[in-house]
């Protein structure tokens, strides 16, 4: 297929090469010029903006004398959430014709999406939202997409949303799930309506937060054995590095974001290139929002947040486990 897309950062960029791969024609924009010719020099078409970019998306699928039919412009938006999402996908939707899609693949507040989609709805434009996890991993291992979206255009899309997928790889398959959809089990689904897609993408983050949190609240206990607090025969110099790779084989509570903790100990067993000044990207609080809507008890996943509020007025050992975990996953930097 033939597609747009506007953001090329650390997962735009990536999109982008993997849609290459996988035999798609990708339209590229990104206001910064480097960003944009390294894309180019890689395969893509390079726009020089996004009327550009529409205006290369819609030519005619004939090129007999300029009289074949307009093709349809899907155009996805990888951008942070807030202002520039919301501009961009404005100048796309005045740039649209009927018929055109706009994707937003960020992590965008569901509310948004859905009155987006309702505004873009009046003027025959289809509007998807895609929650997308994978981070900087993503071009070599896949993307986890959680779609929003009318099914008619989602179903049409899928072509995009395989190839970006992990597909099954060498996850063992869960029992009984014989007479289910098998994107789940590929990598992506469709979550239901507009918003849909990031409200799942949203709690998803919520619970990396807590798990985080977990992880990096114990390797502060383990951390800390040595201190002058306890008495001198319960002090013990744990190997924290240690520690973590052997969790990674067997353990209950092996899983990536482990991988992660294990490699930044492996290069730095004392993490002093972080900070431990931790961000949060909004997701956490979206998620305590829905919760206090649905009063729904949410304990661990509210900790968690408040956590990273309290990282950016001096900082734990632990809160270092953390910055490690969101640079290992996403490229966030936190360092020094």
């Amino acid at each position: 297929m033939r597609l747009g897309i506007v953001g090329l950062g650390r997962m735009g960029g990536n999109i982008a090469r993997r849609l290459m791969r996988g035999g798609h024609e990708v339209v590229v924009f990104d206001r910064d010029p480097a960003l944009l010719r390294q894309l180019a020099s890689e395969g893509a078409i390079a726009a020089e903006g996004l009327f550009d970019l529409h205006r290369r998306l819609s030519a005619p699928t004939s090129a007999f004398l300029g009289m074949g039919k307009k093709s349809q412009a899907i155009m996805w938006v990888m951008l942070p959430a807030g202002a520039p999402t919301e501009d961009t996908i404005a100048q796309l939707a005045d740039l649209a014709q009927p018929g055109d899609v706009v994707i937003d693949g960020g992590n965008t507040m569901y509310k948004d999406d859905i009155r987006r989609s309702k505004v873009l709805a009046k003027r025959g434009i289809d509007y998807v939202d895609v929650g997308t996890s994978g981070g900087v991993w993503g071009l070599e291992r896949g993307y986890c997409m959680m779609i929003g979206g009318k099914d008619t255009v989602v179903s049409a899309l899928d072509p995009i949303f395989a190839t970006l997928a992990p597909g099954y790889g060498d996850i063992v398959r869960t029992p009984h799930r014989t007479e289910q959809d098998d994107r789940a089990e590929r990598g992506y689904i469709h979550a239901g309506p507009a918003g849909a897609g990031h409200f799942v993408k949203m709690v998803h983050n919520g619970i990396e937060y807590g798990m985080m949190q977990a992880f990096a609240e114990g390797f502060d206990i383990m951390a800390n054995k040595t201190s002058p607090r306890l008495p001198e025969d319960e002090r013990f110099e744990l190997n924290l590095t240690d520690i973590a790779e052997v969790w990674r084989r067997g353990s209950v509570v092996s899983s990536w974001l482990l991988d992660l903790t294990a490699q930044a100990l492996a290069k730095d067993g004392k993490l002093d290139g972080f900070s431990g000044q931790v961000a949060d990207s909004g997701e956490g609080q979206w998620t305590i929002e829905a919760a206090m809507e649905e009063a729904v008890p949410a304990h661990v996943l509210t900790a968690a947040l408040y956590a990273r509020y309290r990282s950016r007025t001096g900082n734990t050992f632990g809160e270092k486990v953390l910055s490690a975990m969101r640079f290992g996953f996403g490229g966030h930097v936190e360092t020094k």
